[in-house]
């Protein structure tokens, strides 16, 4: 079993992202859609994602994917344990894969998604009107969630 570390990050021009991006890695993305592109990369171990969704640029989140629903549970009660809180999503839609997610939130506000990829989707999320003002689906964890350290 291996986890792979999970950045997401908002972009202007997607076309020119994904060239510099694919230049970067080395890699072509392993996933391209017209708003969004994803390279699934073993060396470094990422899941590195970029959308155009209309959101402020920059960092959208990050987060840690696992292989299992164990790992997941795994991480899940590790950050309650450490009085931690966050939301559990199950079966979310987003970016466009369906998903088992834990959203926490770090002491300086950036979001932390655990999640479990479950399948491909044929949309980027739920697609209801309020997705096009973010780059993806972070649920508002301003209440729930409280930093450690």
């Amino acid at each position: 079993m291996m986890k792979r570390f999970h950045m997401h990050i908002s972009v202007e021009d997607l076309e020119k992202n994904v060239s510099f991006y694919s230049q970067l890695f080395n890699a072509e993305p392993t996933v391209i859609k017209d708003d969004y592109a994803k390279w699934a990369l073993d060396d470094p171990a990422v899941n590195f994602a970029i959308s155009s969704r209309g959101a402020t640029t920059g960092l959208d989140h990050v987060g840690i994917q696992t292989e299992t629903d164990d790992e997941l549970t795994q991480l899940r009660e590790q950050l309650e344990t450490a009085d931690i809180s966050g939301i559990a999503e199950e079966g979310a839609n987003c970016c466009y894969t369906r998903s088992d997610k834990y959203w926490v939130q770090d002491p300086q506000g950036i979001a932390w998604e655990t999640f479990h990829s479950l399948e491909s989707i044929p949309v980027f999320g739920d697609d209801q009107p309020s997705m096009n003002d973010a780059a993806c689906c972070t649920p508002d964890l301003s209440q729930s969630s409280s930093g450690c350290c």
